[in-house]
């Protein structure tokens, strides 16, 4: 119990200690001088204010004024002079009034007496439990972990992590996420390493991530009683963090000198510095030590799906399957689930109830929803020629089940009209886009063969469509998407150089809106359609082929509802990430690992180099290395702006082996010229001769066939004299 000083002032607490010495001194004179005590008396015939009842009265006049300000509570007298000890609270007794209105009954409130007042009531002291907001986050996290790594979606774990609030506590989060995927399989230390990669930046920031590692590292000695290897797998985590470039190298340096050389985080961060991050090809080695990306290919997610349905065809264990069909992760694909249990439906036919019985579960669960059901009837339908080979009674099987499907409310009604359309003949305006389409896979598949850009350039100049520019962008992500990291990294190059050299940024814009409108429809054959189209917009952005407003206009005109919305999002994340640049030039693998303007800057070294007395091959090598060729006209661009500055004409030196090589086009060779007389009247600011120079260069090109005769309007030594 707290003592009676807990609950006085400051100002009253000085005010008994006055009074504790005033009562002191009084009782000490009293005793000395008083003429009716020879001798000292005992210690209980005078009462000070502390030992009566440790009560403090306001500083007032009378008596108290004359005590030093306080009043001190003396024994009550009777008439007869004798001493009567006080009770408490002044009740009881003999001689005394009794205790303040003190009644001769006990007292008993009435909650029914007009004068009631709840005021009355005794208090209540109920006791409760005061929760730890830390408590309560640590168990939210960790039902959020067990859920991401049975469903695999990142997105929805990113979201509910952002619903749960409480940012301050994410290094906790970082701690439960590792430290549980440290006891699992290694398809949950993947997932728990891309979450965290996902998260970066977006929701976790780069401290918070370096705070929970860190006190991963502190519980390391913790962990090891439970996880034998467990110094191994978290020097493989910081590793697999440092890599993925949420980690800084410089956070194993600054860690080792915060721990006790004798504990397991010190063990830890000496095994991944040695054994892992100082390897050679270390970054292929980290990445793949769990067995690489947690996505499946179509292939094996499609051999999934048939396994899982053969076995719930033998156990009927409706549950156990709507589980499994869950645990894919591939809500996007549940049309192949519909579509492989329609066909084992046909094939063997005892099993048409129990299959007919999961579709309906799965979808009053709302587990395959209803536009994925629809696609799946849709593909099974588009399939039932090839289908009827095989099993003869295919259609009529189908036509039976579609009815039963809408009426017993898991496949929606629209079927049947999306089905009438599919049956009209394409109109004859559109004979032409279908001949747009099968000439540019053609040249789309040319140029995955022979990566000249060039080429490509004038086939298209050749079939005279421009206004189908965004079809064809559309058309060349979509089979680069379905094909290997080499594909994509040539699509995203070659969509740099359609932008410089005939496509619009609208066009673009109007193409990725095509494709973020259709999403759903090509992830039915390409699994990660989303993230790879989200890869292409943000490669867009870093190569400056689209503005980052760009991305919000794309995103304001995709309709309601549409699943592309979350990639533009997706695509907003990668760009704003640290280190944008050089991760998302490298996300395939290829790339140059160049920004523009580092681009740039080097270009600008390599052609002082050159100018200072290099050698032309050299030169040619290093415009090679820059693996640009869709960059090459800034090469020409600053190479004829400083043969201009330095009033020579070396830089045509260059110029000419590197047009004799092929190392630099006509097409980049024209573009370049275009620029230096786009930007001349500026140029001649800094450079009084630079038109008479230009025309030099041009006729200079003419000569040596740089130009082709097409482009000699453009270049016009005249006009941009004139000008």
């Amino acid at each position: 119990m707290a003592s009676s000083e807990g609950f006085l002032t400051e100002e009253q607490r000085e005010m008994l200690k006055i009074a504790s010495q005033n009562a002191e001194v009084m009782s000490s004179l009293s005793l000395a001088s008083s003429p009716k005590s020879p001798g000292p008396k005992s210690p209980g015939q005078h009462f000070s204010v502390l030992s009566e009842h440790h009560h403090v009265k306001a500083p007032g006049g009378g008596q108290s004024a004359a005590m030093g300000g306080v009043a001190v509570r003396h024994v009550r007298r009777t008439h007869s002079g004798k001493q009567i000890r006080v009770k408490k609270d002044g009740a009881g007794g003999k001689g005394t009034w009794g205790k303040l209105l003190d009644t001769d009954g006990e007292s008993v409130i009435d909650r029914n007496d007009p004068n009631y007042d709840s005021g009355e009531e005794p208090y209540e002291l109920v006791g409760s439990t005061i929760s730890d907001p830390l408590d309560e986050y640590k168990k939210a996290v960790v039902s959020l972990i067990e859920e991401y790594f049975s469903t695999g979606d990142v997105d929805v774990a990113a979201s509910d992590l952002k619903e749960l609030g409480s940012s301050e506590y994410h290094p906790y989060f970082i701690k439960r996420l590792v430290s549980i995927a440290m006891d699992r399989n290694n398809k949950e230390k993947e997932m728990a390493s891309v979450l965290l990669s996902a998260l970066y930046a977006d929701v976790i920031s780069a401290a918070q991530i370096s705070r929970g590692f860190f006190m991963l590292l502190e519980s390391a000695d913790d962990l090891t009683v439970d996880i034998l290897d467990a110094v191994d797998v978290l020097s493989l985590f910081i590793a697999r963090a440092v890599v993925d470039d949420i980690l800084p190298p410089a956070f194993i340096t600054r860690a080792r000198k915060m721990l006790p050389e004798a504990s397991k985080g010190f063990q830890v961060l000496q095994t991944a510095e040695k054994s892992y991050l100082s390897a050679p090809h270390h970054a292929e080695l980290v990445e793949r030590r769990w067995g690489g990306s947690t996505h499946l290919t179509v292939d094996e997610v499609k051999k999934k799906i048939t396994d899982l349905l053969r076995e719930y065809v033998e156990s009927e264990d409706t549950s156990e399957a709507c589980r499994c069909i869950r645990q894919l992760g591939v809500s996007f694909f549940h049309h192949e689930v519909v579509k492989r249990a329609l066909v084992l439906a046909m094939e063997i036919q005892t099993a048409q109830p129990v299959i007919i019985k999961l579709l309906k579960e799965a979808a009053d669960e709302g587990l395959i929803s209803s536009s994925q059901m629809v696609k799946g009837f849709t593909r099974l339908a588009e399939s039932l020629d090839d289908l009827a080979l095989d099993i003869p009674s295919a259609k009529k099987m189908f036509q039976s089940l579609v009815p039963q499907a809408i009426s017993g409310g898991w496949l929606d009604a629209s079927y049947l009209k999306s089905s009438d359309k599919d049956g009209e003949k394409p109109d004859k305006n559109d004979e032409k886009l279908i001949s747009y389409k099968k000439e540019v896979v053609t040249i789309i598949h040319e140029y995955f063969h022979s990566d000249d850009i060039p080429e490509l350039i004038r086939s298209l100049e050749d079939l005279g469509m421009p206004e189908y520019n965004p079809i064809f962008l559309k058309k060349l992500i979509t089979l680069a998407m379905d094909r290997k990291n080499r594909e994509k990294e040539m699509a995203s190059v070659l969509l740099s150089a359609l932008h410089i050299e005939i496509f619009s940024t609208e066009d673009i814009v109007n193409g990725f809106v095509m494709l973020l409108e259709s999403a759903e429809d090509t992830a039915l054959d390409i699994l990660d359609a989303s993230n790879e189209l989200a890869f292409f917009l943000a490669r867009a952005v870093i190569d400056d082929v689209l503005a980052p407003l760009n991305l919000e206009e794309i995103a304001n005109v995709l309709p309601p509802n549409c699943s592309g919305s979350e990639t533009v999002r997706l695509a907003r994340t990668l760009t704003a990430a640290r280190h944008a640049g050089e991760r998302i030039l490298r996300c395939w693998g290829g790339g140059t690992g160049w920004a523009v303007e580092d681009a740039k800057d080097k270009i600008q070294k390599l052609l002082e180099e050159y100018e200072s007395g290099g050698v032309v091959s050299e030169a040619c090598q290093c415009i090679r290395d820059l693996d640009m060729p869709f960059f090459n006209h800034e090469v020409v661009k600053k190479a004829l702006v400083m043969a201009m500055e330095k009033k020579n004409d070396r830089m045509l030196e260059l110029m000419q082996e590197c047009f004799g090589e092929g190392l630099i086009t006509i097409n980049q060779m024209t573009k370049g010229f275009n620029r230096i007389k786009d930007g001349l009247d500026d140029l001649a600011l800094d450079i009084p001769n630079a038109k008479e120079k230009f025309k030099f260069y041009v006729d200079h090109a003419r000569e040596h066939g740089w130009f082709l005769p097409s482009f000699g309007s453009l270049v016009d030594p005249t006009a941009a004299t004139s000008s």
